[in-house]
């Protein structure tokens, strides 16, 4: 048996209509049940990553306004913390300088308590020792005269020494 051989481009109608009508039935089946689940299928996913791309553009755009509300935020607390110091600052100088104010009048309250006390004391001990000297002078002056003073004397005697001291010593 020999097969004829077939040119390549002789024409037959048969496998041509044939071909056509296997064609024509997937075209229209194709047609009617699988692509329009294709297209609906691809359109879906193009309405859901515009959503997204919508959504992710939103998200920014609220995080933008986040960001510059929390710098702004930021910023007072940095001025509000700035001027909590200096007034931290300036309330501890007035303090010390009050504390110093208070300290030095307290200082100079003690110093003149302590002069007057010194003063008082210098006094006392003057007047002490004017009287033991009264006394010793009176104790020497009855040996000398070898006499006992009276104690009208003695008392008028003591108070001509301190008298004489007395004006002496200012």
């Amino acid at each position: 048996m020999m097969l004829a051989s077939a040119n390549p481009l002789e024409f037959n109608l048969f496998p041509f209509i044939t071909t056509m009508v296997v064609f024509g039935t997937v075209a229209v089946g194709l047609g009617i049940f699988v692509w329009p689940k294709i297209l609906k299928g691809l359109d879906d996913r193009n309405a859901k990553i515009l959503g997204e791309i919508a959504a992710a553009e939103a998200a920014r755009t609220a995080a933008a306004a986040k960001q510059k509300e929390f710098e702004q935020k930021l910023q007072e607390a940095m001025e509000q913390s700035s001027r909590m110091i200096r007034e931290a600052k300036a309330e501890a100088v007035r303090m010390g300088e009050e504390l110093r104010a208070r300290s030095e009048a307290e200082l100079a309250e003690r110093a003149r308590r302590a002069q007057d006390e010194i003063e008082s004391a210098r006094r006392t001990a003057v007047a002490e020792l004017e009287a033991h000297a009264a006394t010793l002078a009176v104790s020497i002056a009855s040996r000398i005269l070898k006499r006992e003073i009276s104690a009208t004397d003695q008392k008028r005697m003591v108070e001509e020494s301190l008298a004489g001291m007395q004006g002496k010593s200012r």
